[in-house]
């Protein structure tokens, strides 16, 4: 089952009705309210999409939507992937989001993402990615003054992390251990390893422990900034 958590209007009804031939197994149903998607439905919820603007929201009820939809996976909906409602960092930051799903692709690649999602894939929408990495590198229009401050370094590493590889580096500067972070995304603890080598090397750092420190000094600029 797809469960659609939104503002009314954002999902159409012939957007449904593409949903329900292009996967006729999938029964899909739509709340207006994160209350009516905390409660048990006659099928299985397999994929909930929330409404972006209610993404905090989400985040509150997290608890009881992990119970009682243990097995879904939770996508948020952007209308518009270059210009996101919700900030990377409260994307990447979020133990609820595990997918972004852009609503303003044509048909067809939007059902692809629909179809991937539910078979537990992930997806980040390259706009998105560049959207952030113009941000944490500090880039400005052509038109700019050439004397504009020069980029740190440590962001233009940082964005040339992939979007799971932040989600580690995220995990990792909140203290947690490999075990933990590879049950959090259901990887195996050798996959986080590598990934973990893999961002220790793209930071030029010496150890997970000085790879969180930056990542977490980034924050806090980009936070002031």
């Amino acid at each position: 089952m797809i469960l659609f958590c939104t503002r009314a209007g954002l999902v159409t009804e012939s957007l449904i009705h593409a949903l329900e031939r292009e996967f006729p197994w999938v029964v899909v149903e739509q709340v207006e309210r994160l209350e009516d998607a905390c409660a048990g439905f006659a099928h299985p919820v397999a994929l909930i999409l929330v409404d972006a603007a209610m993404l905090k929201a989400a985040e509150a009820a997290l608890a009881e939507l992990s119970v009682l939809h243990p097995q879904a996976l939770v996508a948020a909906m952007e209308l518009n992937d270059r210009n996101p409602a919700c900030s990377f960092s409260d994307i990447f930051g979020s133990r609820f989001v595990r997918s972004v799903l852009p609503m303003n692709l044509r048909l067809d690649l939007w059902l692809s993402v629909v179809r991937l999602m539910l078979r537990g894939g992930e997806y980040f929408p390259p706009g998105l990615m560049h959207s952030y990495a113009l941000k944490v590198q500090g880039e400005a229009p052509l038109s700019a003054s050439a004397t504009q401050a020069p980029v740190v370094p440590d962001r233009k590493a940082i964005a040339e992390l992939t979007p799971r590889e932040l989600q580690i580096l995220e995990m990792v500067s909140r203290g947690l251990q490999n075990k933990t972070i590879a049950a959090a995304f259901r990887l195996s603890e050798h996959t986080v390893k590598i990934h973990l080598h893999n961002i220790i090397s793209k930071l030029g750092a010496h150890n997970r422990t000085e790879a969180a420190a930056r990542f977490r000094d980034l924050q806090e600029n980009m936070s002031r900034g």
